[in-house]
């Protein structure tokens, strides 16, 4: 199974930004039944749950709560990170996973980087 990231970039503080990883070679049915989530690994530093989402449940990183909105369009095998309102602090690598059965599945990551 491969990920396809597309979406980071350069924005300035209070910009914003929408990820996508797309799942093109995933059955359907695979890919809405898969735990779907973002990760980000700041310079310098661990990687980090940003968002999950799970059926209609979501779940989210603390600090940005209110700002991010993890979504899905299973017709399109695709998973979405809307980020509004950025910080210097939202910058990093940010990496999609499905996570089918106890298998993980991660995209390659996409750069963000929020400039002061």
């Amino acid at each position: 199974v491969q990920l396809q990231a597309s979406g980071g970039g350069l924005v300035q503080t209070g910009g914003s930004l929408r990820l996508s990883c797309k799942a093109p070679g995933m059955i359907t049915s695979t890919f809405w039944s898969a735990e779907k989530a973002w990760y980000r690994q700041p310079p310098g530093n661990q990687r980090e749950l940003v968002a999950q989402i799970s059926g209609d449940s979501t779940n989210y990183l603390d600090s940005v709560k209110g700002r991010f909105t993890i979504s899905r369009d299973n017709s399109k095998k695709t998973l979405n990170l809307q980020m509004n309102s950025l910080r210097p602090e939202d910058t990093a690598v940010y990496y999609c996973k499905l996570r089918i059965g106890e298998r993980d599945y991660w995209g390659p990551g996409t750069l963000v980087t929020v400039s002061s």
